[in-house]
């Protein structure tokens, strides 16, 4: 197996316990890597020739190198994935009373580039590295296993993926529908894996729509980027006594009524951009009791930092304007490059510009089948704040 040696002093984030090597970071004197096929496992080594562990390289990416494992001898084949696979459903087992779960959260259950969802006996993969591509093979072995799944679904069609020089596609094993069941607390719905965003259900705002069931109870609520009515039914449930949707997606808002259908619950849906439809909501005059806006990332790469914020600032203001006196507000962003004090300075300053009186009732983060990786900050993504406006 290839050994690629680091230069001096750049092994101690790896020793601290992170997973990823950039491509300044290597000796390409001492190791030339630019004929290494991307994917290829490799050892890594310090200054002195140490073996840090075992992992994976792609010499065309600024981030070249992730580690699988510290075990300088480790064998990675399927016993090795099975394994991983193992304790990841191990800690979903212990959080969920039903399999439905972000069941492998990349670097966070050791499996760098890997991403699972389990819908029962369907699965959802996405594999975001070209290491992670090559040992294909493997983790699908692996995945079955250990669930021997009715079917899985490759989504490998992320953005991410060029950045890795790797083509996008959607591959089918065995019996994949369109749609298939999700039961969160409880309350089922119908996700579309095939035709929906990314995996086909958010499973990591669950906590946080946990925590919105004293805020939704007798009140009037509009959910701002609803997709397909996660945040929307779970308030119907909670007692909501009118719910709106906002989408620029027909697919979404579609699924939307179907989950609200099954659930007994009524939807009254707005397709069109969340500012637009945000400012016509304000012109005919509608009040909410509480406002959810979840967007998806606004801010994808750090470049984008100042657009970004000021796509938060706007929507969180329109927001605002919308909320009856005493209202509640559920601010979410996704965005990594935008860390929890910026969005609570938006909120102060917005909530400040529309005359009203803020106060913060509750913060959270992603679900715990999204676990934090303690060495990693780009783990910790996901940010929410439960706010009232007096």
């Amino acid at each position: 197996m290839l050994t690629v040696k680091l230069k001096k002093n750049e092994d101690r984030r790896l020793r601290a316990g992170h997973l990823w090597i950039y491509s300044n970071e290597i000796d390409t004197e001492a190791t030339p890597i630019k004929a290494v096929a991307a994917g290829t496992l490799c050892r890594f080594s310090d200054t002195r020739g140490k073996i840090l562990g075992v992992g994976y390289i792609n010499p065309t990416a600024l981030l070249c190198g992730r580690l699988l494992t510290g075990k300088a001898d480790a064998t990675i084949d399927t016993n090795w994935f099975q394994r991983r696979l193992v304790s990841a459903l191990d800690l979903r087992k212990r959080l969920y009373p039903t399999p439905h779960y972000r069941l492998v959260f990349g670097d966070s259950d050791g499996l760098p580039g890997l991403v699972v969802d389990r819908y029962d006996d369907v699965l959802v993969v996405q594999m975001t590295t070209a290491g992670m591509e090559q040992l294909k093979p493997l983790v699908l072995e692996a995945l079955q296993r250990v669930l021997k799944p009715r079917g899985i679904l490759l989504r490998n069609d992320t953005a991410s993926r060029e950045l890795e020089g790797l083509s996008m596609y959607e591959e089918v094993i065995g019996d994949v529908p369109e749609v298939v069941d999700v039961i969160e607390s409880g309350v089922s719905f119908k996700a579309p894996i095939r035709g929906g965003q990314k995996t086909g259900w958010f499973y990591d705002q669950h906590a946080n729509r946990d925590r919105m069931a004293p805020y939704a109870r007798d009140a009037r609520v509009l959910d701002v980027f609803s997709y397909v009515g996660g945040w929307a039914v779970r308030a119907a449930r909670f007692g909501a006594t009118s719910i709106a949707c906002v989408d620029s997606s027909k697919l979404a808002l579609d699924s939307a009524l179907v989950n609200a259908e099954i659930n007994g619950a009524a939807l009254d849906v707005h397709q069109g951009e969340a500012l637009d439809v945000l400012k016509r909501l304000r012109g005919e005059g509608r009040l909410y009791d509480l406002v959810i806006v979840d967007p998806p990332a606004l801010i994808k790469r750090k470049r984008d930092t100042d657009a970004g914020t000021e796509h938060y600032a706007a929507l969180n203001r329109q927001a605002i304007q919308l909320l009856a006196p005493n209202g509640i507000l559920i601010a979410c962003s996704c965005s990594f490059h935008m860390d929890a004090s910026e969005l609570q300075r938006i909120l102060l300053r917005e909530s400040r510009a529309a005359g009203r009186r803020l106060q913060i009732l509750e913060q959270g983060g992603q679900s715990p089948d999204h676990p934090v990786h303690p060495a990693i900050p780009e783990t910790r993504y996901l940010k929410s704040f439960v706010c009232r406006l007096s």
